[in-house]
């Protein structure tokens, strides 16, 4: 299946976001029937009501309510731990359960067709909305993200979940982990991601319940959760100074909210990745346009969260039980995990001494493909042109993190830029040279880019070169949750937007880190995200993203860098059409 594109890239609308305050809920276990018991080999799961009542608002100029009803699913005795891995393009999405048996873990292989991506459990919570009379108004099933917006429901809880704060929808996702903390409870509410319901001011009763399939496959009792809901329609022009659910207030970011520890699905980011600075829109305008190219990530956009401690694996831990011998740490050119993540704060001083590349674990930077492809136009900047916009990441499968610094010398317009290598315990033990920093100033951008991080090009049918997009320069920051599941992957980066990274105009250093498991997504909605078309042909080509084009930066495979997308151009000038095949499973344009 393909799919073809004549739309024109129109000026991106904001993001949005529908943030859920994490709660604490105080509930009592509802255990399972003794059958459910008997066959449940995981956690204990519940499904509990934050609240017996809640108040929901529909906006005049976003008709449609948001079903936040505050029902939470607990786990007790042990975690609920998935992992949703494909070993490919060409083979669908497998799932697992890990399940926690005194001390030990095992992986248990979940049905088949249990998930079609990594958005979470398709049609967990079923939703029933009556009226007044009794007459049913709504009846829908919505996704559920165990990562979704947590809170712990007793005092003696870990402090902190250990899973990812999202699941990520990034087209080209190969791994992601999703989980319930002991003790916590994880939001089935589906955030923006949901549709609105049409329902008129006034009071309803809604019940919500787990889907059979997944009571039956978790051990899950059935009984559902019962809040009265009342709906009041208020206009966004009222002038109280409050803003819809779906708006981001300027200088917050989609997702987390200035001061919010956890949130809710985030709603799709505009820019699913780099972008513009925030701005209070219409609810009307909250969502990201069709043709944005950004596939909607949850792992965008994230306040600032602590990074989380240095840990030892599960499998470490039951080693040195087993070996008191046994020592966490690294070998040359290895690593088992323990390695504790450098600050995020660059060096005061660029370093000095001889440069050294040693025998310690590295990055592995790979490309994904191309994606959110389309055709764009000048508009009044460059009337007359044709352009192929794209979006394009570039990740980190580890073992170990990207860590450059950037230093300026008083009075120079660029930084000079290194890459820096840690040992077992964290300590510096060598750096190379590795390029330079620049100055953006451009709308999207304004920030600190790292030269040379990747190249954009197109190549003929033959595969050799058509057009090279002018950007090569980047901001490292950890948008999207590609693969979790590799080794030392980071399910809590931090820097997960260019609020905390990429530095400003007048820095005098800067550091940037893309941590394992994470890529940089740059969607086509920035300048230089595009190739110049207008005297391109019609024919069959590929988009190719190459990481790391001049090998500056030390890796430990250089041989997996390159992804190429197919696409057909077509149509005439200032009519130019593109037409995206799928690539192997992935239909996506």
């Amino acid at each position: 299946m393909t799919t073809t594109r004549t739309i024109r890239l129109r000026r991106p609308l904001l993001a949005g976001t529908t943030a859920v305050a994490a709660m604490a809920v105080t509930v009592g276990f509802m255990a399972a029937t003794p059958e459910q018991a008997k066959a449940a080999t995981g956690p204990k799961l519940s499904l509990v009501a934050a609240t017996g009542s809640v108040t929901l608002t529909s906006w005049k100029e976003d008709p449609g309510v948001y079903l936040d009803l505050g029902t939470y699913l607990t786990a007790e005795g042990t975690p609920l731990e998935l992992k949703a891995t494909r070993k490919s393009y060409k083979d669908p999405v497998t799932l697992t359960q890990t399940v926690f048996e005194g001390g030990r873990t095992k992986a248990k292989t979940l049905p088949r067709g249990t998930v079609k991506d990594f958005s979470g459990l398709p049609g967990f919570a079923e939703i029933t909305v009556t009226d007044g009379t009794g007459k049913v108004v709504v009846s829908r099933a919505e996704n559920f993200c165990p990562n979704n917006a947590s809170g712990r429901v007793r005092p003696d809880a870990p402090s902190t979940s250990k899973y990812p704060e999202s699941c990520p929808t990034n087209p080209f996702t190969l791994g992601s982990v999703w989980g319930v903390e002991k003790g916590w409870a994880s939001n089935t509410y589906g955030g923006s991601y949901t549709q609105p319901v049409k329902l008129a001011a006034g009071t309803y009763t809604a019940k919500v319940r787990v889907a059979k399939k997944y009571r039956d496959l978790f051990g899950i009792a059935d009984r559902p959760a019962t809040v009265k809901v009342t709906v009041q329609e208020r206009s966004w022009q009222e002038g109280t100074g409050a803003t819809p659910a779906r708006s981001v207030a300027a200088g917050e970011h989609a997702g987390h909210a200035a001061g919010g520890e956890h949130a809710a699905h985030q709603a799709p980011a505009g820019h699913a990745g780099h972008g513009t600075g925030h701005a209070a829109v219409p609810p009307s305008q909250a969502g990201a346009p069709e043709t944005s190219g950004a596939g909607p990530s949850y792992n965008v956009g994230h306040g600032p969260l602590k990074a989380a401690p240095p840990a030892l694996p599960w499998a470490l831990k039951r080693q040195q039980a087993a070996r008191a011998d046994l020592r966490a740490g690294d070998t040359e050119g290895q690593t088992d995990g323990s390695r504790q993540a450098p600050a995020l704060a660059p060096r005061a001083q660029r370093p000095t001494g001889t440069p050294s590349v040693p025998n310690v674990p590295k990055p592995d930077l790979r490309s994904l493909p191309a994606y959110g492809i389309t055709i764009s136009d000048g508009g009044q900047d460059i009337p007359g042109k044709d352009y192929l916009a794209f979006s394009a990441n570039v990740w980190n499968a580890g073992p170990a993190q990207l860590v450059v610094d950037g230093f300026r010398s008083p009075g120079k317009a660029k930084m000079d830029a290194y890459q820096y290598f840690y040992d077992a315990r964290g300590k510096q033990v060598g750096y190379t040279p590795t390029g330079t920093m620049e100055w953006d100033p451009r709308p999207g951008h304004v920030h600190w880019h790292f030269t040379d991080f990747a190249s954009y090009r197109l190549l003929k049918a033959d595969k050799k070169e058509a057009v090279r997009s002018g950007k090569e320069a980047f901001c490292l920051a950890n948008t999207d949750a590609v693969d979790y599941t590799v080794k030392n992957a980071n399910w809590h980066p931090y820097n997960t937007d260019l609020a905390t990274a990429c530095g400003q105009e007048n820095s005098i250093s800067v550091r940037e880190v893309l941590d394992v498991g994470s890529g940089d997504t740059y969607t086509q909605d920035l300048p230089g995200q595009s190739f110049d078309i207008t005297d391109v042909p019609n024919g069959t080509y590929y988009i190719q993203v190459l990481a790391n084009p001049a090998k500056r930066l030390k890796e430990t495979n250089l041989d997996n860098n390159s992804a190429l997308r197919k696409v057909v151009l077509g149509g005439t000038p200032g009519r130019r059409t593109v037409t995206v095949p799928a690539h192997d499973l992935v239909n996506a344009n």
